[in-house]
Formats: C-alpha cells, structure tokens, sequence
C-alpha cells in the first residue's frame, strides 16, 4: 500500500492558490497552510477545505503529521523557511529562484544530505514531458553534438520603485524573477556546467537589475546566451542547435509543444504533456524522488543555475540592501 505524503503550505500568494487548484495527486493530499497572519491561514484553508491553518511556523513544524513543506513566500524569504523546515525533518519544495545565492543554498543541501531529507526546486520546466521526448529526438535522429543554446525573457513592468519587481530591499530585478526561467531552460540541454564569458546589465533608478544579457559556455564547448528584461516585452522563447538541426520552443517554462528543423530546412512539430497538468508534473516527482524511486537530478541543474546567477551579481557587483 503507497504511502499518502501530506504537505503544507508556508506563504499564501497567488501561487499558492493556483498550486492548490492544480493539486492532483492519488497519493498526496494538502493537509495543511501557513501564514504569518493566522487570519489569513483560516481563510486560506477555509477556501480550499484544507484542515489545518497555522500562523506560526514553528507550530506548523512541530506538526508530526507534515511531511513534505511547499515555499511559496517571496524569494528573498525563502531560506527562513528552508533550513527550520529540514531541522525540522520535512522534505522542502521551494518556488524559484529557490534561495539568494549559491553559499545559501550550500547551507541548505548540506543540512538536506545530513538528515537525509528531499530538497528540490519549484522549476516545472524540468518536469515537462515534453523536454525528456526532445532529448529522445535528438538520440533518436543523431543530431549530432549541441553547438547552442538561447533563450529570451522580456515581461513590461510598470516602473514602481515601491513594488517588488523594483524594490531592492523585496530583492527585485529581472535576474532572479525571470532570469532562473530562461537559464533553467539553458541548463536543461547543456552537457555540462556551464561558465559566464560575459555579461552585461542595465540598472533601474532604484538600483536593480531591469535588464541584461549573459554568455555561457562550457567544457564540451557549447555556447548559451540569455537575455532579460523587466522593460520591455519578448516572447519567452528558446532555440537549442545541434549539428543537424534546431528545436525552437515559445512559452518555453510550460512547453508542451516543440517545432524542429532539419538541416535542410524540413520541420516537424514534436508534442508531449499537458499545460494544465504543468504543477502536477513536479508535485508527482518530488512524491517519486522521497519514495526512492527518481533520482533527485534537478537539483544539480538548480545548483549550476544559481552558480550562473550568483557569479553574474558578483561581476556586476550588485548586492542586496539586506546582504553582507
């Protein structure tokens, strides 16, 4: 008999809504939420039949009958829920960017390994099955070696200095917003960990990053670039080139569709999954990887992610009001 996992919620935004809607699971249920206002918690819970509320996190994590802890609180908070809820012996899935910086995450995987818990990242990307169908594509026709990757990400904004897209001190910008989206999407087709050879980024008045571009490589000499902004609107598509041919992906964090084309010019549309089933995709994997039965690859791709975007604030020399 399989075992019912039961999850909590700790942060109760618009995410959490929609994870709640989505939730699907045969062997999972949501058994509780979490919320600084316990109001906001009754509520919550009350709207979506949910048994428990707590406004406290330290009562929540107290709860024997938690297993796994979804963090859907804005980034910059997410290691506050991270490290209490794996000394606490849950198993965490957190929203992206999953932490700050590469040394938090650090703390946090060292902390998952000791007590032997799950910890992974919210990126759907990595759980479409459209993307596992793409790489047995290019097995399958022999594309040869990949040459290069790119990936644009551009959402308008409107110039609020006061609200978190621009607000250093609610960690705005582009990079870890919409950024971990696209080298995310990078990093899926990569061969190896890849290396900033050059960067560049344009300020908003208050400071944060509203736009820029990074360059990638790595050891198997395959390039990658990104381009960000918070300013202007770009399709969210990406182009992965291999020797005889070139997938192109729009709308590429929930693709369920993928055109290719042939070194002569021949496409082909390639489909797997279903958009609506993007949350349950990653749910039913983390469920996988605690029972033992999927490896826990993600999270390397999320360590090479946040190492990208860690190493691109450091050139830029950008910090947070609230880092040391």
């Amino acid at each position: 008999m399989s075992k019912t996992y039961r999850w909590a919620i700790v942060g109760l935004g618009n995410i959490a809504h929609s994870f709640v809607n989505y939730f699907d699971q045969p062997d999972g249920e949501i058994y509780a939420v979490c919320s600084r206002s316990q109001a906001k918690a009754d509520t919550f819970a009350k709207e979506h039949h949910i048994s428990k509320a707590y406004g406290d996190l330290t009562e929540l994590l107290a709860d024997p009958q938690v297993d796994i802890i979804y963090v859907a609180t804005p980034h910059n908070y997410h290691i506050e829920t991270i490290m209490p809820a794996l000394k606490a012996g849950k198993h965490v899935f957190c929203e992206k960017a999953i932490t700050m910086s590469s040394a938090q995450l650090a703390q946090a995987k060292d902390l998952a390994a000791k007590k032997h818990l799950v910890l992974a990242e919210a990126m759907t990307l990595y759980h479409m099955p459209l993307y596992q169908k793409l790489h047995d594509f290019a097995n399958e026709r022999q594309l040869g070696p990949l040459k290069m990757v790119q990936a644009s990400f551009g959402s308008f904004k409107e110039p609020d200095p006061a609200g978190r897209f621009f607000n250093p001190n609610l960690a705005g910008g582009a990079l870890l917003d919409i950024g971990v989206y696209a080298l995310a999407f990078v990093r899926e087709f990569l061969t190896a960990k890849p290396y900033i050879t050059g960067t560049t980024m344009h300020r908003f008045s208050t400071g944060v990053d509203e736009a820029e571009t990074i360059s990638l490589r790595t050891a198997n000499d395959e390039l990658a670039n990104v381009a960000l902004t918070f300013r202007a609107k770009m399709p969210k598509q990406g182009i992965v080139a291999y020797e005889k041919g070139y997938f192109t992906i729009d709308t590429y964090p929930r693709a369920t569709t993928a055109l290719f084309t042939d070194s002569t010019g021949k496409t082909e549309t390639i489909q797997a999954g279903d958009y609506k089933q993007a949350m349950n995709y990653e749910i039913a994997d983390m469920q996988k990887m605690i029972a033992g039965d999927l490896e826990n690859t993600s999270l390397s791709k999320t360590t090479d992610v946040m190492d990208v975007m860690t190493a691109a604030r450091a050139q830029w020399d950008y910090r947070y009001p609230f880092e040391k």
